[in-house]
């Protein structure tokens, strides 16, 4: 069975291609799925923050990767950068709608993660016990 869903139109969407190699949204999940980026995108998600207000909402993301993933997400048009002229130049890092969009979706995989990590602990903790 293929897996799919339903555009808003009722038509039929096919996602078997994602499961091949060569299909481009490959790329695209990585950077939405990854760790960093789901949390950067979470992060943004009530409204627009500098650079060190995301550095420390994310606990235990380092500079560098804070700004890879910035720039990789500014690249896919899911967040936006804004230098504002002044000395230092203050930037800041909000949602793009798209990204507000994804943001939604992801918001509510952490949501479920939330509510299910009881269950799922213990059940990583009775699978641990049989090894």
């Amino acid at each position: 069975m293929a897996v799919g869903s339903q555009h808003a139109d009722g038509a039929a969407r096919d996602f078997e291609t994602v499961f091949r190699r060569d299909c481009p949204t490959r790329e695209i999940l990585d950077h939405l799925t990854g760790r960093w980026g789901l949390l950067v995108l979470a992060a943004l998600r009530p409204g627009p923050l500098r650079f060190y207000e995301l550095r420390d909402r994310i606990d235990g993301i380092s500079e560098k990767m804070l700004s890879q993933t910035l720039r990789v997400l500014d690249r896919d048009g899911l967040v936006e950068r804004t230098v504002e002229p002044a000395k230092p130049p203050k930037v800041s890092y909000e949602l793009t709608e798209l990204g507000a969009a994804g943001a939604a979706h992801l918001c509510a995989l952490i949501e479920w993660i939330g509510d299910s990590a009881p269950e799922i602990t213990a059940a990583q903790r009775r699978f641990d016990g049989t090894r």
